[in-house]
């Protein structure tokens, strides 16, 4: 068996980890093996279980010194942990079995597995420890005593034999499904961390771009003061003068191209710009809409007899992509139409997204805007952390999302905010 396969698509621990932690080991095997033998005055066969711990220890070298670095494959990290409980066997087969008090050191390769590893590997590791006591329960050389050992009753060795066998199950089953929703909680917020990330690059452009134009002004205004010394000094019939008169027009367009961008930096459509909402959130859903679906938009106060004009807001990051990521959702379910509701009132901002497709169904409404959480996930390389992204994202805007189903069929989504707080956003920015 190969014990450190090449690095693989699923590492998620470190071999200078693994190294560490069976050095350790190997250290209390030694002490223990000297301490109990030649301490405590118990016949243990030293040679034997002294080589086992041995052959541990130059496998340890061994990839300590292979030369590789960094994470392992989740098959070489499994392998190696096999050989542990295969080592522990064999020194548990030397030393009594069972009976021998140190027989439960078999749960610790099965937790780490159950920590760092697929499940695939911890169910395969969890069935060789299982398989490991099992014989040790029937195989194995005298429990090491003062004399004549200890004959220990058979009920006793089967109690022995479940408690492990119920405790590498437990361990298996319990830490992992603990250490996936750690790891899954761990992966959504970086991939919400990574679409933050890329907003605020975009954003940042903007303010590079003004500082661009500000310090490219001074250059161009030299340019322009030269190059009409340059057209007033030349005679008219010079075979310059047109050359002059392209290079005046080219620094003037030059000139109203930097001043547009440092009053616009980021554009018609710049993240502090104040724009109607209901236009913000057609932005947000167009851009996702195919061919061959019918997307209606509309937008209105949420009473008749309102007058309350319609708000406008910043077109930020954050609500571009979190109406987007929840419009396209919709858009991949629906049939033949999705509806982009926007309403308002001189409270509140509301927008409602609708589609005529199977809508949610129970067990994910009772679990939506968690991470990972998809009829998809098996498939399209879908992950899961649309919806968990979106709601991410718009919380950070102050809004508060719902999610249910249609009475005639279909999901809704219903995005809310305070009027105030977010059109103070917009005075902020402004100021």
């Amino acid at each position: 068996m190969a014990l450190l396969p090449a690095i693989g698509e699923t590492s998620r621990v470190q071999l200078r980890t693994l190294v560490f932690i069976r050095w350790i080991a190997i250290a209390g095997q030694v002490a223990a093996l000297l301490v109990v033998h030649y301490g405590l005055g118990f016949d243990l066969p030293i040679v034997p279980t002294m080589a086992a711990v041995i052959a541990s220890a130059f496998v340890n070298l061994a990839a300590q010194f292979s030369g590789r670095s960094g994470p392992i494959s989740d098959k070489g990290a499994a392998g190696y942990l096999a050989f542990d409980i295969a080592q522990l066997a064999v020194l548990l087969f030397l030393t009594g079995g069972l009976g021998n008090p140190f027989a439960f050191l078999l749960l610790a390769p099965v937790a780490i597995s159950a920590t760092v590893l697929s499940l695939r590997s911890t169910i395969t590791l969890s069935a060789l420890a299982l398989v490991a006591i099992t014989v040790l329960s029937v195989k194995h050389m005298a429990l090491p005593w003062r004399g004549p050992p200890p004959e220990l009753p058979t009920v006793y060795l089967l109690g022995v034999w479940t408690a492990l066998a119920i405790g590498i199950l437990f361990f298996a089953a319990y830490t992992w499904r603990v250490a996936r929703a750690a790891r899954e909680l761990s992966d959504g917020l970086f991939a919400t961390q990574q679409a933050l990330a890329r907003e605020q690059r975009l954003s940042a452009m903007g303010t590079i771009a003004a500082a661009a134009a500000h310090e490219l002004g001074s250059p161009l205004g030299t340019i322009a003061v030269v190059s009409r010394e340059l057209s007033r000094d030349l005679p008219s019939d010079s075979p310059l003068a047109e050359d002059i008169a392209l290079l005046r027009t080219e620094t003037d367009r030059c000139r109203d191209i930097l001043a547009a961008l440092a009053h616009n930096p980021e554009g018609d459509d710049a993240p502090f710009s104040a724009v109607p909402v209901s236009a913000v959130v057609e932005n947000a859903a167009i851009r996702h809409q195919p061919e061959t679906l019918a997307v209606d938009f509309e937008a209105k106060p949420m009473s008749e007899n309102d007058l309350t004009p319609e708000p406008r807001i910043r077109s930020a990051p954050e609500i571009i992509h979190g109406i987007g990521s929840l419009a396209q959702n919709a858009m991949q379910f629906a049939k033949s139409q999705v509806t982009v509701l926007t309403d308002w009132s001189d409270s509140q901002v509301r927008v409602t997204i609708m589609d005529d497709g199977p809508g949610f169904p129970p067990f994910v409404l009772d679990r939506i805007g968690e991470p990972y959480i998809s009829l998809r996930m098996m498939k399209e390389d879908h992950m899961g952390l649309g919806i968990f992204i979106a709601q991410t994202l718009l919380a950070r805007t102050g809004a508060a999302l719902s999610f249910g189903n249609r009475q005639d069929g279909g999901a809704v989504v219903e995005i809310r905010w305070p009027r105030a707080e977010i059109e103070s956003d917009v005075s902020q920015a402004e100021v």
